[in-house]
């Protein structure tokens, strides 16, 4: 039998707080991945009669949704914790699922598109920041690979294992796993913690009446002398211990939120990193933003894939990234970043300059592999340049803020894809797609620059 109290004490990604992260992020993932790269193109197009231009604006509604919250919700993760948020936010994406089951207007598509995305804005801040933290500064090229690996699990698993539940045109058991899907995980959020754990003269302590026994972090975990999760606690002017300040909390709500978000932008402002870095966040999601509505038309209009063979195909190219994310991670925390993105930049651009015009299924099995491959080597190395410029104080909201930037080239990216598509045919935006991770290739090479001679995390 495990010893439940020795589980308890373990640190980074086997902490209970982060595996419950984690569970939640592959579920909620696993979820969207089905409704956004099977159902929802695939029904839209053919039984809805929508074109692709429209199909991209209703998951760019979704992206829209998610994005426009993130940094709100990541003000409310660091002063309401992670239970209430992830509560609010799971309740309103079960809402979404059962208009989308229910409901087959192209208006009320859109409007449970958008409601799924105000839903899961607080997914990614949350899980980002706690495991991060979690982690501590030695392993953030690690803990990341983990937590991408928990998405892209799901993301993955999602459009192929929703194959299964689809006869036909009848969507009911699909619809009816997804919903159970989302019951299993607000049972799960319901023992996050209410607050994060607090430090106070540079002793760690629990919150008794804020956390559930069992519920918050880990005594063991690896944690930043003087940090607390999210910068829950306020460090006291003049450098001194981690405090409370009744009074800040006793001024208006909306004064508060302005305060806090003056502290975001001061920090924004200090952090010694190349102004590209911001336009490089949205160029890396846009790429990947522009094939998500036409991936699933590809493969069953242009390629003429039967489910079992686009599932391999999802499984050859998810399987890829998956298997190297943790590995790949390991070697950024012990090489550095510059080569390992700079290859999964190339690897990346390249597979996606081909898949437009290769009509032979074993090439495509190559190519989808490469890209998988580039995709690896991207993630862990990139958020990793991204998790060393957050500062440790207001970890939620400048990471709410920085996944906001990033998700703004997923709310571009499918709306430019349909209209390439409808205008200029399938294999344009894959052309697009990979000319633009070439564009960020050379982006990352001045941010790198500038991030080594203001030491910034080892570029190798």
């Amino acid at each position: 039998m495990m010893n439940l109290a020795g589980w308890k004490n373990k640190a980074g990604a086997a902490a209970p707080f982060v595996v419950q992260l984690l569970v939640i992020m592959f579920v909620v993932e696993f979820v969207k991945g089905a409704l956004l790269l099977t159902i929802l193109p695939v029904y839209m197009k053919t039984v809805l009669g929508a074109t692709a231009f429209v199909v991209g604006w209703s998951l760019a509604a979704q992206y829209i949704g998610d994005n426009v919250f993130r940094t709100p919700v990541g003000w409310l993760i660091d002063k309401a914790g992670y239970r209430l948020s992830m509560l609010i936010g799971i309740l309103l994406s079960g809402s979404s699922v059962l208009i989308m089951a229910t409901f087959t207007h192209h208006a009320w598509m859109v409007a449970a598109c958008a409601m799924l995305g105000v839903g899961t804005a607080p997914l990614w801040p949350a899980v980002i920041a706690g495991t991060t933290e979690v982690a501590g500064d030695k392993a953030k090229g690690t803990i990341m690979s983990v937590v991408y690996m928990a998405w892209l699990s799901g993301t993955g698993l999602g459009p192929v294992v929703i194959n299964f539940f689809i006869h036909g045109s009848n969507y009911g058991p699909a619809y009816r796993l997804l919903l159970i899907s989302m019951g299993v995980v607000l049972l799960i959020a319901l023992f996050l913690p209410r607050k994060p754990m607090l430090r106070e003269g540079g002793e760690k302590r629990e919150e008794s009446r804020h956390v559930p026994a069992g519920a918050a972090f880990p005594a063991g975990a690896a944690m930043e002398a003087g940090a607390d999760p999210l910068g829950e606690a306020v460090t006291a002017a003049g450098g001194g211990a981690a405090a409370a300040m009744p009074a800040a909390d006793r001024k208006p709500l909306g004064e508060r939120v302005r305060l806090y978000m003056r502290e975001v932008r001061a920090s924004l402002r200090e952090m010694k990193v190349s102004r590209l870095l911001f336009p490089a966040m949205f160029i890396q999601t846009f790429a990947l933003g522009v094939l998500t509505p036409i991936l699933t038309l590809y493969a069953r209009e242009v390629l003429h894939l039967s489910p079992s063979q686009y599932s391999m195909l999802l499984i050859v190219g998810g399987g890829a990234a998956v298997a190297l994310l943790v590995p790949i991670g390991k070697l950024v925390d012990r090489k550095g970043i510059k080569g390992l993105l700079t290859a999964g930049l190339i690897f990346s651009s390249v597979a996606l300059l081909a898949l437009g015009f290769i009509r032979q299924l074993a090439a495509v099995y190559v190519v989808v592999g490469l890209l998988g491959i580039g995709y690896a080597l991207i993630i862990p190395s990139w958020n990793a340049l991204i998790a060393s410029c957050v500062p440790k104080e207001k970890r939620g909201a400048v990471w709410g803020f920085f996944l906001t930037i990033e998700g703004l080239g997923m709310i571009v990216g499918p709306i430019v894809s349909g209209k390439l598509w409808d205008a200029f045919g399938p294999s344009v935006p894959f052309t697009v797609s990979g000319s633009v991770l070439l564009l960020l290739l050379a982006l990352q090479w001045r941010i790198l620059a500038k991030s080594r001679g203001n030491a910034a995390p080892r570029t190798g």
